[in-house]
């Protein structure tokens, strides 16, 4: 019997696990299949020739940047999908994590013969491809998807306070490892690198946008919050304001202040120029 090795989308709702190895054990027979629980691509001369296997991924939906613009809906980033992907973390040493200066991911991207949602629930894979992200891309996403989430929750309507100060201490927090200062530090701290090297300039912006997305969250969570919340206001502020001074000997202290200026400059101009009746987003 030759080696099946299939690999298995699990996106949305598909075949519960235990469910799909009571099919497949009926196709192949008791004790002949074998799930595959790993996201690494498996050494085929390790596999039994005698026994099917399956691999189960979790992945999800592929996007490149251009067709965002035109999916800005959850439904139309959930609909008509035929690209997904998966990561791998690992590191030159060969662990699977390591610290930021070492950790890399390889990107596998999967296409399917038809789109999702289908009539069918298995489409096959017809196409795949992979490549590496090295550790500075690696920070720039992790950043970026810092900063997404956190200008989503900043900008919710109707506010949700519970989820804007859950990313801003996942932001901010005194007890986050290897966080976006960390980040800073070790990729950004050597200038004449960072003007070298186009990733290590996107980092540097993107830190310039996630200290105003900071400052624009605290001052949101300042307008819902009740009174018998503002000592954790002060602690969020205070927590902010050591951030900033990790910061500043890669960016300045003027730099980062004229950041926050900035952002506060635009917010006062939306709020003359929107209508009396709406909220500030």
């Amino acid at each position: 019997r030759a080696c099946v090795c299939v690999c298995v989308l699990w996106v949305a709702v598909l075949f519960p696990l235990l469910y799909t190895q009571q099919f497949y054990a009926k196709s192949f027979g008791h004790g002949v299949l074998e799930l595959i629980k790993d996201s690494k691509e498996p050494d085929r001369n390790k596999l039994d020739p005698e026994k099917a296997y399956i691999q189960v991924v979790f992945v999800e939906p592929y996007f490149d940047s251009y067709e965002l613009k035109w999916r800005p809906s959850f439904f139309e980033k959930n609909f008509n999908i035929c690209r997904f992907y998966f990561d791998i973390p690992f590191t030159e040493s060969g662990k699977a994590h390591g610290n930021l200066a070492n950790q890399c991911k390889r990107r596998t991207i999967l296409t399917t013969g038809n789109v999702f949602p289908y009539v069918k629930n298995r489409i096959e894979i017809t196409h795949r491809e992979s490549y590496v992200l090295s550790p500075v891309e690696v920070a720039l996403e992790d950043l970026q998807r810092k900063y997404d989430t956190l200008i989503e929750a900043v900008r919710q309507q109707p506010p949700d306070v519970k989820r804007l100060q859950l990313q801003l201490q996942g932001a901010i927090g005194t007890t986050v490892n290897q966080g976006p200062a960390e980040m800073a530090l070790v990729f950004l701290a050597d200038s004449e690198e960072v003007a070298r090297d186009k990733n290590m300039r996107k980092l540097k912006h993107c830190f310039r946008d996630f200290v105003r997305g900071c400052a624009e969250g605290l001052e949101k969570n300042k307008e819902l919050i009740s009174d018998n919340q503002r000592e954790y206001q002060r602690e969020l502020e205070r927590n902010f304001t050591e951030f900033r001074k990790k910061l500043e000997p890669i960016f300045g202290k003027r730099t980062s202040q004229r950041w926050i200026k900035k952002n506060r400059e635009k917010t006062v101009l939306h709020n003359i120029a929107r209508p009396s009746n709406q909220r500030v987003v």
